[in-house]
């Protein structure tokens, strides 16, 4: 199995700079894995190949980008993840990190009351109880048919013998050289010498192979308790953190009833809080139920001002009422009923509505970070899994454990700190989404599976932060309502409205500008032009029973079938 590894990086290695996105979607018959990174696809196909399902594929992808998409890929942070089984059966598993036992809600506050972001983003305490691994294994002990060495191996190799950078990693890493280099664990890793890493040079990740190989041997157990559990806690005393012992040792992952909703027949299973991506997704549905828009009406003013109308709404109901549910009571039935989708359509006119009008509180713009990723998968046998984790920020707060090779998530910035005040993100909180001990942080992760007749139809999700949702949504819109292929669906530009600042980004040649002076006579504010999400998608083509897969063309991932 070791061997087999081993020639898989070599191939992998000598060929990376073949790999480039393809104009159309990918075809595959047996199995398909769509990730942001080749390497990773690469290992999750090849646990198809083998006869894993896509539970199997799924954990091995998950472990594998920890390696070599290490901005958002992880075993330091945490996420979500949507199954649906070949028998019919839909779940979630809920690994969002953890608020620390010694959190408390003033935490980032100084003394006058002035939220610290530096405290938040940049340090010890910003990072929460990390969720991956348990995730990760769990899923595998109780939807996999494989065990966990066979799919964590090629992880482990590809961290122990290295891969070559390509342009766009080397540049990435190389973009944070100033802070990795501040940082001793991480400046070992990701400089040399603190001088920034060159394209083509061999990333070999030492420390991390040898947690990898811990995991691997001992399971979640070998992060949760014992000495790594100890050693991550004696970094976290050494500069300023929080954790404790107890904080590892009561860690668990929580399956999670879907939310289900039904647009127009067919059914969309995503992911319940502490996520808001599904309640967002099937309110905007909902909403969106009630107007009908031709194929020729895609970008046009009508549709982009109703699909913003409905947005504010969503986005001022996600400010307000959603957090983890296990702490605060979210109205989710409400918000996802159609009768508030009806509420929503019936508040919609023919010019636009100030976002004061939904919240009353103005917040300031922040700048989108590029971080999270997302990976799908799907195999012969009629199973399906979305997936996005996430360190937060890209790298997360950029400190790598010292010894364990891996970096930590600033999720804690994820809470409202002081609510009113936004986060990195832009996005702002009430007293749902409050940090306390042990509680979850409310997110914007949207991992989803589209199911027509009971059978899996599209398998989507996106990185992006407050832009994962309108991501996700206007492809989910795409290919359902204006009969778009995966990739063109994906490939098509995104508009986002996140209600504060209120204004209508979208991306290059997104809006005409005859499109933009309709908006703007109808209320509406133009914002900035910028890329919006990487969405990794899978369609199933049920009448031919095959699927087509597109990776994001604004990343640089793959989609790989067999």
């Amino acid at each position: 199995m070791r061997i087999f590894s081993k020639v898989l990086i070599l191939i992998f290695t000598f060929s990376f700079a073949s790999y480039a996105q393809e104009g159309n979607p990918v075809y595959a018959k047996n199995g398909m894995v769509v990730s942001a990174s080749t390497l990773a696809s690469q290992v999750g196909l090849e646990i198809l190949k083998r006869g894993g399902n896509a539970i199997d594929a799924a954990v091995a992808t998950g472990f594998a980008l920890a390696v070599t998409y290490p901005a958002a890929g992880n075993i330091g942070g945490g996420g979500f993840m949507v199954i649906h089984l070949a028998d019919g059966k839909n779940t979630t598993l809920d690994f969002r990190e953890m608020a620390p036992i010694k959190a408390h809600k003033n935490m980032f506050l100084d003394s006058l009351g002035n939220f610290l972001p530096d405290l938040s983003q940049k340090s010890w305490l910003g990072a929460g109880v990390p969720g991956t691994v348990a995730g990760l294994v769990y899923a595998l002990e109780e939807y996999g048919t494989m065990d966990l060495e066979e799919v964590i191996q090629p992880a482990i190799d590809l961290s122990k013998n290295g891969f070559h950078l390509d342009y766009r990693l080397a540049n990435s890493i190389n973009s944070e050289n100033e802070v990795f280099k501040n940082i001793e664990a991480s400046k070992k890793i990701f400089t040399r010498d603190g001088e920034k890493l060159k394209i083509g040079e061999l990333l070999v990740q030492k420390d991390l192979a040898r947690t990898l190989e811990i995991i691997r041997d001992e399971g979640s157990d070998g992060f949760y308790e014992d000495e790594m559990a100890k050693k991550i806690v004696e970094e976290s005393d050494k500069n300023g953190g929080i954790f404790t012992i107890e904080d590892f040792e009561n860690y668990k992952v929580v399956e999670r009833d879907p939310i289900i909703g039904n647009y127009r027949g067919y059914e969309i299973v995503s992911m319940p809080p502490p996520s808001s991506g599904g309640i967002c997704l099937s309110e905007a549905l909902n909403a969106l139920e009630h107007f009908t828009f031709k194929r020729e009406e895609w970008g046009s003013s009508r549709y982009i001002h109703t699909l913003t109308e409905i947005l504010k709404q969503v986005y001022a109901d996600r400010a307000e009422h959603m957090g983890d549910a296990d702490y605060y009571n979210v109205p989710t039935n409400y918000l996802i009923s159609k009768e508030y989708g009806e509420v929503i359509k019936n508040k919609i006119g023919e010019t636009a509505r100030p976002a004061t009008e939904f919240h009353p509180a103005e917040i300031p713009r922040f700048k989108e970070k590029e971080e999270t990723t997302h990976f799908s998968v799907v195999d012969k046998f009629g199973n399906a899994v979305s997936t996005t984790y996430t360190l937060n920020g890209s790298y997360g707060n950029k400190i790598v454990v010292d010894g364990l090779g891996f970096l930590l998530n600033n999720e804690m910035d994820d809470f409202s700190a002081k609510p009113g005040a936004p986060n990195m993100f832009g996005l702002m909180g009430s007293e749902a989404n409050s940090i306390q001990p042990m509680k979850r942080m409310l997110s914007s992760m949207t991992p989803t599976i589209v199911l027509k007749e009971g059978k899996p139809l599209l398998v989507v999700g996106s990185p992006g932060g407050s832009t994962i949702i309108t991501s996700v949504l206007q492809v989910i819109i795409n290919v359902l309502d204006f009969k778009m292929n995966v990739y063109e669906a994906i490939n098509a530009p995104h508009i986002h409205h996140q209600l504060f600042p209120d204004q209508i980004d979208y991306e290059p040649f997104g809006l005409s500008e005859d499109v933009k002076q309709n908006l703007i006579s109808l209320g509406q504010k133009i914002g900035i032009e910028r890329y919006l999400g990487r969405v990794e998608a899978i369609y199933i083509d049920q009448n031919k029973n095959c699927f087509f897969g597109t990776s994001d063309p604004r990343g640089f991932g793959k989609a790989v079938g067999f």
